[in-house]
């Protein structure tokens, strides 16, 4: 009975490593078709397999605030299975994209014009920074926290990211901690400061009238 015991948790043990290497190695689940059709989607041709939000970019006026447009399986449902996405990043002068995450892909950014500073903190909290100028491209890795910042103060700056998921996701830490409904106090300890201060922050990022 000693020996079928042991021979179980053994099994069990390896099937909880097998798990962990699958769940470590995950993203988008591989397709056994050569596309996925949406039930609601009733014409398949070539307009499926086109996109054309990004049109409205071109010649526009660039915005007064940073501007991101996304191409992900929500807006172009071709791209589901398919484990890629788009977004186009535009900065103002000055502007920034504040830190976040892209829990299901690493970013592969091209800056088309202008210049960025750009950084990711990896787990051991070393930050890697770096000035792109146009033509540069820079990786953040799956997961981690980054940003892009245009410090210029007169001219602009155009990016596209490129997702290795249709669906990264984003976790913005300023939206995701000051603008749901974390306790003030948990939030306080935790940045070791006031309350009155997390709620001036609160204020700050609140939606304007």
């Amino acid at each position: 009975m000693a020996s079928v015991s042991s021979t179980f948790k053994f099994l069990s043990l390896l099937i909880a490593l097998f798990v962990v290497a699958k769940m470590a190695i995950a993203g988008d689940p591989d397709i056994i078709s050569d596309f996925i059709v949406p039930l609601n989607v009733t014409t398949v041709d070539g307009a499926f397999f086109t996109f054309t939000g990004m049109r409205a970019l071109v010649g526009a006026q660039p915005p007064s605030a940073f501007k991101v447009s996304k191409v992900s399986a929500a807006e172009f449902p071709a791209l589901i299975g398919q484990s890629v996405s788009y977004a186009v990043l535009q900065f103002p002068a000055g502007t920034t994209n504040p830190p976040h995450t892209h829990p299901r892909s690493a970013e592969l950014l091209f800056l088309v014009y202008g210049s960025l500073q750009v950084g990711f903190v990896d787990t051991t909290n070393k930050l890697f920074t770096q000035t792109l100028q146009a033509g540069d491209m820079f990786i953040f890795p799956k997961g981690l926290v980054h940003f892009q910042y245009n410090a210029d103060a007169q001219n602009p700056a155009l990016a596209i990211s490129a997702f290795g998921s249709a669906s990264a996701g984003t976790v913005s830490l300023p939206t995701t901690l000051f603008t749901t409904s974390i306790d003030d106090n948990i939030l306080a300890k935790a940045f070791k400061t006031d309350v009155a201060t997390i709620q001036a922050l609160k204020a700050g990022l609140a939606p304007k009238p």
